[in-house]
C-alpha cells in the first residue's frame, strides 16, 4: 500500500480552516481514483522538540501507480490546487510505502 501524508501547520484562522477542509477539500479529494482510505488525525503532539501539526491527513491507495494516476487526473490536479490555497500558514507533504508487520 502506498500512501501520502499531508501535515497541515496552524492555521492563521483555524474556523475558517475548518470549514474549507470539511466542506470542499474533504469532498473533492475522496474523489481521487483508487483511493482506499482517507483519514485525518488532530492534536498530534510533537515527541522531540518543534511545534505539533494542526492536522494530519492520511490517504491510501494499493501501490504506487494507482497513487501516481490518481494524483495526475484532473481530480488530482484540482485538489493539489486547492490543497495550495488551503496551506497559506504551512504544510509538509509525502509519499511512501506501508507494510504491515
Amino acid at each position: 500500500m502506498m500512501r501520502f501524508l499531508a501535515a497541515y501547520e496552524t492555521p492563521s484562522d483555524p474556523a475558517a480552516f475548518d470549514r474549507h477542509y470539511r466542506e470542499v477539500h474533504v469532498p473533492l479529494a475522496k474523489q481521487l481514483p483508487g483511493l482506499r482510505r482517507y483519514t485525518i488525525s488532530r492534536g498530534a503532539t510533537a515527541v522531540r522538540g518543534g511545534e505539533p501539526f494542526y492536522l494530519i491527513a492520511e490517504l491510501d491507495w494499493d501501490d504506487a501507480g494507482a497513487l501516481r494516476a490518481a494524483f495526475a487526473s484532473p481530480v488530482g490536479l484540482a485538489t493539489a490546487r486547492d490543497a495550495a490555497d488551503l496551506a497559506t500558514d504551512g504544510a509538509r507533504s509525502m509519499i511512501f510505502e506501508v507494510e504491515e508487520v
